[in-house]
Formats: structure tokens, sequence, C-alpha cells
């Protein structure tokens, strides 16, 4: 794995002072390097367009928060490119590794010695009258929810085309065991372990309270249907990208047929995240 692209998180200097320093380190190990462009122009270099990293790389190195691992998750698709993502930003979920062990953790991963793991990822989709209007790739969960003005909102919701329930509600969550720790878990839903094969779906403030969170296998088909008139409701994509929804508008939302990589350094496991970043046995 000699071919690295290297995005960055925008708007804060830090992740390309970092970047500036990693380009000679990866060239003295004979890899050739792609950075995005946003970055490359802080640097006075020649960049790449973030689209087309992907398509030029065996490995991406990702410096930021969770939320540029997310773009990048999405922006790498079907392509299935190993990611290492370098916190810089937050809370850090799937920014596992500390800027501070880069080079430690970059050298496993050059010599094959740092595992990969592999997280499904949703599709869904958006019919209107019948026609798929806007298409879209899932990290951490798919939701329907209203706007700050809208009252509750009426989403009849079908799973294998079999009549569930019509949740009269916020919104609903459709999450992967990645996002189950996002807004899933605000919601009251499951903390699932990330490799796992499921799916949680979870309403957002139910006008009845025994609608619950009820976690689903990921071979499922669900459909959110909007049956209300004359309210503000959006669908939301990993919290980052919004769709306006009418009424008698069809979510559909499957397991992609493909799935997210991340490099996970060998000497970390996932209570280790949980119980640094939901502070676990603290008082």
């Amino acid at each position: 794995m000699k071919k690295i692209g290297i995005i960055c998180k925008t708007g804060r200097p830090e992740p390309a002072e970092l970047a500036k320093g990693l380009l000679p380190w990866l060239k003295r190990k004979g890899c050739e390097v792609y950075v995005d462009k946003e970055t490359a122009s802080l640097l006075n270099m020649e960049g790449s367009p973030r689209s087309q990293i992907p398509s030029l790389v065996e490995i991406i190195l990702v410096l930021g928060g969770d939320g540029t691992m997310l773009s990048v998750s999405r922006l790498v698709g079907d392509k299935e490119i190993p990611i290492l993502g370098v916190n810089i930003g937050g809370l850090g979920f799937l920014t596992a590794v500390h800027k501070d062990e880069i080079y430690e953790v970059l050298e496993k991963v050059l010599n094959g010695k740092c595992p990969v793991e592999e997280r499904i990822m949703l599709s869904a989709c958006v019919f209107r009258h019948s026609e798929c209007i806007s298409e879209y790739s899932v990290v951490n969960d798919v939701v329907v929810n209203k706007g700050a003005l809208a009252r509750i909102i009426d989403l009849e919701t079908y799973i294998d085309r079999g009549y569930v329930a019509t949740f009269k509600a916020d919104g609903l969550i459709v999450s992967t065991p990645t996002g189950s720790t996002a807004y899933a878990l605000s919601a009251g839903g499951p903390i699932l372990y990330p490799t796992l094969n499921n799916i949680v779906l979870a309403p957002i403030c139910p006008h009845t309270l025994t609608n619950r969170p009820i976690v689903l296998p990921d071979s499922v088909l669900v459909e959110i249907v909007l049956k209300s008139q004359n309210e503000d409701v959006f669908l939301t994509i990993d919290g980052q990208v919004g769709f306006s929804l009418k009424q008698n508008d069809i979510v559909e939302i499957k397991k992609a047929g493909f799935k997210a990589k991340f490099f996970i350094p060998c000497e970390r496991d996932y209570f280790e995240i949980l119980r640094t970043k939901l502070k676990w046995g603290e008082r």
C-alpha cells in the first residue's frame, strides 16, 4: 500500500499543519501521496479534487473529526478503500487515532500490521410518484424529522412490505451499528457492536410512549411514508446532507452492497473507546 490519499477537515489550520509534516515522512517511506485541493492550496502545492482521490489511492488518511470521516466514507462508496481517521475534532468515535500517535500507527499500516474493520452501510432513496428522485449512501443514519416550527408528523412505516405502524413523532431514525452511538443513542436506542449485521429503528420523541427502538436484521427493507400535510419535514443523511420531503414521499432504506472499511489500531478495542468517549465508570 504505497498510494496514500490525505483529506483534511476544512476551516481549521491544525489538519493542514499535520499534513505538512506527514508529506516528507510518507515520501521517505516510498509512498505516492495525493492531497485534496483545499488542503494543497494551504500548503502551496498541487492537489486533487476530493471526488477523484478514491480512484487514485489504496489508503485514505483523514485528518479531522468524525464529520470528515463520514463524508469521506460516503465519498469512497463502493470502492471500499480502507480509511485511517486521525482525531483533530471533538468526540472522535470513528477517528480513533490521536494526532500524537499518527506516525506510530502509520508505520503499522504501511507494514500491513494494522487490522481493517468492515462495517455495513445503508442505501437510501426518496421515491416521489414512483420515481427515485434522490439517492444516498449512508454510514451512520437516515433521519426523517420535522423542522423547528412543524407539528408532530405521521410516518407510515413498513418492513419488508409489511405494515409496522404509523409513528406519530418528531421523526424516525434508521441507524447502522456505527451510528448507534450517534443520534439513535440520544433517542434511547441501544449501542450495537460496530461489526454486527443489524440496523436500529428509533422513533424521535414519539407521541405514544410505548413506541420504542427496535433492532432489525440488516437484510430488511425499511419504507417510511410521509403522511402529514403542509409540514416542514426533511430527510437527513449522517447529519450532513439534507433533502426536503413532501406528503406521500417514500423513503426506502436498505443495506448497501458495499461496506465501510476502517483501520483499527490493534492495541485498542471498542470497549476502550466507549469507556473513553462515553466516560463509563466515571462519577
